[in-house]
């Protein structure tokens, strides 16, 4: 049985897990605010926040890294998965409102007299699950099931997804649809009735964020490994020559289609209760081409890489627009453009060049000084 990651990668992934998961939630709940060894709820959340974003990550690579697939609307199903957890949240703030109804204060505020029916399931933790789930996946099947049915591909799908993005941003940003309009959900209190902004719910949030992305790229190298995964990468490199091997390559399509909308709104769902706000501007169609640049800057069709550029495209995003906020956007520019010119492989392709380099070069050394010994003898 072929393993799912070689023994150096395990010790890599050991060795994060145990600094991000274990390492980090101790120094920010054991060690005390004054001392220098404490980690603050600052970057627990902002940690935690791009995890999620991984997850998003991971979830582009398999459709667009492996499968050929360039979607510019997964901001979709993270914020639909967002929504989700939203509605669970906005529920467990009872009667603590301005206006001390069961209602939220914008409901009351619009003279809505009861929750729409979409809300139904919304008042429980498990139901609340079932629709982060089943939502993403439900819209994502229904989606995918016509658009690969009439073999749209190439830059046509990317197209008609980021005008999938951009029209449900719009119907959200309406007060009619029941989502607080462009406010949408915030002013949180409690999950499980628990308060959420407690130290030790945001350490448990963070550390879910990271055992989810952890699950996620573990299921995804297994598919890759497997022959499913071989064959989205045909897909990728020839489909045209699989269909005509009798492969029905657009049931192959939907399937990792679908998963990657459930991971991007599990992630979404686990976003919204550490950042403490939800809105329609995370359905914008420039969130959802980030997406496709946190995959690009680490490097698609490797794994590892997209959680890398996550991370490092957020973490400069993060400084930017605290430092030179008006920069940002020419940043992001000159990053997409100099990865697609320089580093079409992205940081993990540099890696593996410089790691290259210095293996050719000791083999030349050990080459050159066995022949020194070979002259001198």
């Amino acid at each position: 049985m072929t393993r799912l990651f070689p023994l150096r990668v395990w010790t890599m992934i050991f060795a994060t897990t145990t600094l991000l998961l274990v390492v980090l939630p101790v120094l920010h709940l054991a060690v005390p605010e004054a001392s220098s060894l404490h980690v603050s709820s600052f970057w627990i959340t902002l940690i935690g926040k791009f995890m999620c974003y991984a997850i998003v990550a991971l979830a582009m690579d398999l459709i667009w890294g492996y499968t050929g697939i360039l979607s510019l609307g997964q901001g979709v199903f993270f914020a639909l998965g967002g929504y989700a957890c939203g509605m669970y949240l906005m529920r467990q703030i009872g009667r603590d409102g301005v206006y001390q109804s069961d209602l939220p204060d914008f409901m009351v505020f619009l003279d809505w007299k009861e929750f729409p029916w979409y809300w139904a399931l919304s008042d429980s933790f498990l139901g609340t699950v079932v629709l982060i789930v089943a939502v993403p996946g439900l819209v994502a099947f229904i989606f995918g099931f016509f658009a690969f049915r009439s073999r749209i591909k190439g830059v046509y799908f990317s197209i008609i997804t980021q005008a999938l993005t951009y029209a449900a941003m719009l119907a959200f940003f309406r007060n009619d649809m029941g989502f607080g309009g462009n406010n949408g959900f915030t002013d949180f209190k409690r999950i499980l009735g628990i308060p959420i902004t407690a130290p030790e719910t945001r350490t448990a949030l963070y550390v879910m964020s990271g055992l989810t992305l952890l699950g996620a790229l573990v299921l995804a190298r297994w598919i890759i490994a497997s022959k499913f995964g071989r064959v989205l990468t045909a897909i990728r490199d020839q489909e045209s020559r699989l269909m005509f091997l009798g492969y029905r390559t657009i049931y192959f399509k939907l399937a990792i289609w679908t998963l990657a909308a459930v991971l991007s709104g599990i992630a979404g769902a686990l976003y919204v209760p550490q950042v403490g706000i939800i809105n329609p501007s995370e359905m914008s169609p420039a969130n959802s081409i980030e997406v496709a640049i946190w995959a690009a800057v680490g490097g698609r069709g490797t794994l590892f890489g997209p959680l890398l550029g996550a991370f490092a495209v957020s973490g400069a995003k993060t400084w930017f627009t605290v430092a030179y906020p008006e920069l940002w956007l020419y940043f992001l520019g000159l990053l997409f453009v100099v990865v697609t010119l320089l580093l079409p492989r992205g940081l993990m392709g540099l890696a593996d060049t410089l790691r290259g380099r210095s293996a050719g070069a000791a083999t030349r050394s050990a080459a050159l000084e066995t022949g020194a010994q070979e002259a001198g003898s």
